[in-house]
């Protein structure tokens, strides 16, 4: 029997954000299922007081890249659920929540590697980290940073079993002239590598799983920036591919 009584158990913990996500993604549609599956999406960390101090943050200008604690802020529910349908097993077949990375978990918790894209100060004078290769949607609040150990934290002979590799298949993507012609228009430091983000977050197929590979008419919407990208599915005799309508 051990001479020390076990702790009680926490029934709660009070979390304090360090930074506020302002994002590229505006809203979950579109959203890279993982982290580094585009390497054109930029956030920028707003830190917030009483962390926006330079010390806190002294050294890791010397890390390439940042593990991010954050919260799944728009999947909190009341009630948490023991399975789920992971979009890669194609939405049809139930694993354990603690089996995936579903972001419909207990706490709403989400965890990320990012790339250290250096610490500023914005326009309004508060303290900025910015990050890259990031699947993170505006408004996520970030409760830890820490640098990234390669050492430590890669794993190369790590096995899942249902999800060994980055996902391969790719649409080809063909923008309209009507979208061509609203990119080009765009300002290239207020839209950094727009183009070619826009192809990777459409290339992947965003629709919920049930709705891959479908012959269909509807059009969708991603909200990338301030801006809501327009594109449609088109399968033919030529190819299945992805058109970008408009950029607006």
């Amino acid at each position: 029997m051990s001479r020390h009584p076990s702790r009680p158990a926490v029934d709660a913990l009070t979390l304090t954000p360090i930074a506020i996500t302002r994002s590229c993604f505006r809203d979950k549609f579109g959203v890279p299922r993982q982290p580094g599956l585009t390497r054109f999406a930029h956030a920028d960390l707003i830190i917030q007081s009483p962390f926006d101090r330079e010390d806190a943050f002294r050294g890791l200008e010397t890390a390439s890249h940042l593990w991010l604690t954050f919260q799944f802020h728009e999947a909190v529910r009341a009630e948490w659920r023991p399975v789920v349908r992971p979009p890669r097993l194609g939405g049809n077949k139930k694993i354990g929540v603690f089996a995936s990375r579903s972001p419909f978990r207990p706490n709403s918790l989400g965890l990320s590697v990012v790339r250290n894209e250096g610490l500023t100060r914005d326009a309004g004078g508060h303290l900025v980290l910015r990050i890259g290769d990031h699947d993170l949607i505006d408004g996520t609040p970030i409760l830890d940073i820490k640098p990234y150990l390669p050492f430590a934290d890669s794993v190369p002979e790590a096995t899942l079993g249902w999800a060994e590799s980055a996902p391969t298949d790719r649409l080809p993507v063909v923008f309209l002239d009507e979208a061509d012609q609203q990119l080009a228009a765009l300002p290239a430091d207020q839209y950094p590598d727009f183009r070619d983000l826009i192809e990777d977050v459409v290339s992947y197929d965003p629709r919920p799983s049930f709705r891959r590979g479908r012959d269909e008419e509807r059009i969708y919407g991603a909200h990338l920036y301030d801006l809501n990208v327009r594109f449609r599915f088109v399968h033919d005799e030529s190819q299945e591919r992805v058109e970008v309508l408009t950029v607006c």
